[in-house]
């Protein structure tokens, strides 16, 4: 079982702080936009894989309307508007991670993905995650 000091799971919680924030107005001066720096600060980490989360906020951001199309495929029932925006960003972080970059194994990904939703998401935000990323492994695991 991993651990919550693990620098590769800190990562993947930077990279979706990061992203999450991506999901509101950069033009609206009341918000305050933090540096990857200021969040460790501010969440009390002191180590994260830099190489990691680079990969993951830019890969999401160079690949989203591509892993768009997957999660729309994936979750019909669930219209991208009207998801979590956590939940989507979780999600887009895994399908990153585990099927288009390979960065890491999809099984660690979409352990990792659950995790984060557990910690981050609703209380049904694992299940959703969970379910959808299920179906999404179910058809390119022999890939």
């Amino acid at each position: 079982m991993k651990k919550a000091t693990d620098p590769r799971h800190l990562s993947r919680e930077l990279a979706l702080q990061s992203l999450f924030s991506d999901d509101f107005d950069v033009n609206d001066e009341s918000l305050v936009h933090f540096k990857v720096s200021q969040l460790a600060q501010i969440d009390a980490i002191d180590t994260y894989n830099e190489e990691l989360y680079e990969k993951l906020v830019v890969g999401v951001r160079e690949n989203q309307e591509t892993i768009d199309q997957t999660i729309a495929k994936f979750a019909p029932q669930w219209p991208i508007s009207q998801m979590k925006l956590v939940d989507l960003q979780i999600l887009r972080i895994s399908i990153y991670e585990g099927f288009v970059a390979k960065v890491t194994p999809p099984k660690v990904a979409i352990d990792e993905a659950i995790e984060l939703a557990k910690e981050f998401g609703g209380e049904s935000s694992s299940k959703f995650v969970n379910g959808v990323l299920g179906a999404i492994y179910n058809t390119f695991k022999d890939d």
